[in-house]
């Protein structure tokens, strides 16, 4: 057993952890074996380090993540299988993958999954409290998990739920106050083992690390995106940074909103200051009101229907999303979401 006093004096000379060892660690901090001042203090550590985790560290934890999820059972068929969940960390605008994720699925039946992975957030809309707020079972069973998927192609994973190992680490996050590894190991973690995903992360640095992270994870196609103004989303008020992850293979390009015929918008416009105003926004993107909410979520749903391999392009994607939002198909999978989850 690898000891916390070992992993906290080479963390306190500068040496991060190898993958071996954040697995080790990471491990006994998840089964129960440390304590939460060693707990604490390795968290911290690695935070204040300039640059923050390592790729090392974060697939080390990932892994074990992995293996402490309570899982989903993923349909067999009926599509490819994605996740649209970011890392937040970025300013607050409004719940753009939680409505994305929707869109997606009504913009591609049978051809793609998405097992939408969410939680609280500290401003009290997160992703987890909209999705409640829209009548939505955060509270559902995996198996009804199951079943949202199979019938609808998009179920809502409440990560409270799918992470019981971490109760183990929550007093010690709780009692530090600040963004830790835990925060970028979560949206690593999908319950239903979605081999696809499109993740949006606050800044250039951190969304190379993840880029590197999510293929050494063997992610079959993944796109890690940041905004160069510092949004965890792919945005219209800026340019966006685009990475995509396939087959281990990383590419990266830039991509404006304006070239796909998009309009620009400053974030001010973005922002949804209360839980009311971001349930107010989502039933009025999925009703077809025009605007740059809705251009946010044509242009985030055409990035997972790329990571899903459900568009040929952005643009494409975007035509697709529209088209599921006009025809009504977006609302009416919101509907059946919050049917089937309740059943």
């Amino acid at each position: 057993m690898t000891e916390p006093q070992e992993i906290l004096k080479q963390l306190l000379t500068g040496v991060p952890l190898s993958e071996r060892q954040s697995q080790a660690a990471f491990e006994q901090i998840l089964s129960g074996s440390w304590t939460e001042a060693h707990i604490g203090a390795m968290l911290a550590l690695i935070a204040s380090r300039p640059g923050g985790p390592t790729v090392d560290e974060l697939v080390g934890g990932a892994k074990v993540m992995r293996r402490h999820v309570t899982p989903i059972a993923a349909p067999a068929t009926g599509g490819r299988l994605i996740d649209t969940c970011g890392t937040g960390g970025a300013p607050k605008a409004f719940n753009v993958s939680t409505i994305a994720a929707l869109v997606t699925a009504a913009a591609a039946p049978g051809r793609v999954l998405i097992a939408k992975h969410g939680s609280t957030s500290r401003t009290g809309r997160g992703s987890a409290e909209l999705m409640q707020a829209l009548g939505v079972n955060v509270a559902a069973t995996p198996e009804a998990q199951t079943r949202c998927l199979e019938k609808l192609g998009v179920c809502f994973c409440f990560a409270i739920h799918h992470h019981p190992a971490m109760k183990h680490a929550a007093p010690a996050r709780k009692a530090l106050g600040f963004p830790t590894i835990f925060n970028l190991l979560g949206p690593l973690t999908n319950p239903a083992g979605a081999p696809r995903q499109l993740m949006g992360t606050y800044s250039a640095d951190l969304a190379q690390k993840l880029a590197h992270t999510l293929a050494r994870l063997g992610a079959q196609k993944a796109i890690v995106v940041t905004s160069h103004d510092g949004l965890d989303e792919l945005t219209i008020t800026d340019t966006n940074i685009v990475h995509t992850i396939e087959h281990g293979a990383i590419s990266t390009r830039v991509v404006d909103a304006r070239s796909l015929g998009l309009g620009h918008a400053p974030f001010d416009s973005l922002v949804a200051a209360t839980l009311d105003d971001a349930v107010r926004v989502a039933r009025d993107v999925l009703a077809g009101a025009k605007g740059p909410h809705r251009d946010m979520v044509l242009l985030n749903t055409a990035g997972a229907l790329v990571a899903a391999d459900a568009a040929a392009d952005f643009a494409d994607g975007i035509s697709q999303a529209a088209t599921a939002i006009d025809s009504g198909a977006a609302a009416r999978t919101l509907d059946a979401l919050v049917a089937e989850s309740n059943a």
